[in-house]
């Protein structure tokens, strides 16, 4: 099949990302064997947006949208939210590896999957029909993350362990401080004069430029990715992966078709491993990140092998750019 070619949807939903931590059993001999983390992500409402933004005087871009006092989603909007990345309630046995669930420094990932079978009794091994995972970076009061939806294709499904293929990807640009990445969306325009297109925000973000800068700036890491990981052979690389730059100066590495069909080993000969790995590079600052999510192969591939984060200050990033040729970390 080749590289897959993309269509980029011509829409941005704003949607809000909120965690929590509930209590399922307060007399756990172990704190965290009673406790839960719930993830929700939701579609934004009015009530999301600065209080400013709602006042009277709310410039008509805003207003056209707000017909009946509501934000207007469609359906599809509806189902691309609705489409979850994680179990709905995760304890702390799901961040031991098998479920594709790890947080390291200001880098995590989360996975959930659907079984072939309906009849598979192991929890975290395929083969799967579809499987859901993403890679973030959080630093600054800012998130950059990454949603990659795979699913077998029905050419495949006669198949007793089809490949999955990327179905979309979704970049998530967020920050934590309640207000909206995009100036523009925290804003409330003053009315000008009546030969001007708009008047003058009334809301100021102290570090807005950085925040654009960092969000909206111009696309790929410079030199492309800090460390290029092991992808096995050419041939392997051409057939299964792909490597694209998003504004904000971030770089990510996929494979856009996953097997599941051959276990084997667990690393090669020569070190490229018989699995998978998903690369995002993203500089919000000072320092540039580089997450690395290593998953095994077959139909063990939801589980991570390693979690790996590397660190640099972005002025000296090509000063101490790894040579190796792209090794994994020690373990």
């Amino acid at each position: 099949l080749g590289v897959p070619r993309l269509l980029k949807w011509d829409k941005v939903l704003k949607v809000v990302s909120r965690g929590s931590k509930i209590v399922t059993d307060p007399d756990a001999e172990w704190r965290v064997d009673g406790e839960r983390i719930v993830h929700e992500e939701r579609l934004a409402t009015l009530d999301d947006f600065p209080t400013l933004m709602m006042s009277e005087g709310s410039s008509s871009s805003s207003s056209s949208n707000n017909e009946e006092g509501e934000l207007r989603w469609e359906s599809e909007d509806v189902g691309h939210v609705e489409n979850t990345f994680w179990p709905k309630e995760m304890t702390s046995l799901d961040f031991r590896g098998p479920g594709g669930i790890m947080c390291v420094g200001k880098a995590y990932t989360i996975c959930d999957a659907t079984p072939l079978k309906e009849e598979n009794e192991l929890l975290h091994e395929g083969p799967f029909s579809e499987m859901r995972t993403e890679l973030g970076v959080q630093e600054n009061g800012m998130r950059f993350r990454i949603k990659l939806d795979y699913s077998i294709i029905e050419e495949d499904s006669v198949s007793t362990a089809p490949p999955l293929h990327l179905r979309t990807l979704t970049v998530c640009r967020e920050t934590l401080d309640g207000y909206w990445p995009n100036p523009a969306d925290n804003e409330i325009l003053e009315e000008g004069d009546d030969d001007s297109e708009e008047g003058k925000s009334e809301v100021r973000r102290r570090n807005q430029e950085e925040i654009t800068a960092a969000l909206f700036g111009p696309p790929g890491a410079a030199g492309g990715l800090y460390d290029p990981p092991p992808v096995g052979s050419e041939e392997r690389a051409a057939d299964n992966y792909m490597m694209l730059d998003f504004e904000g100066g971030a770089t990510l590495l996929l494979p856009h078709r996953l097997d599941q069909h051959h276990d084997g080993d667990e690393t090669e000969e020569g070190g490229s491993s018989s699995g998978w790995v998903t690369s995002l590079d993203w500089t919000p600052g000072r320092i540039r990140y580089q997450v690395d999510r290593k998953v095994m192969g077959g139909t063990k591939l939801k589980g991570l092998r390693t979690l790996e984060l590397s660190e640099v200050q972005g002025a000296d990033a090509d000063r101490y750019r790894p040579k190796d040729g792209g090794e994994n970390m020690r373990q």
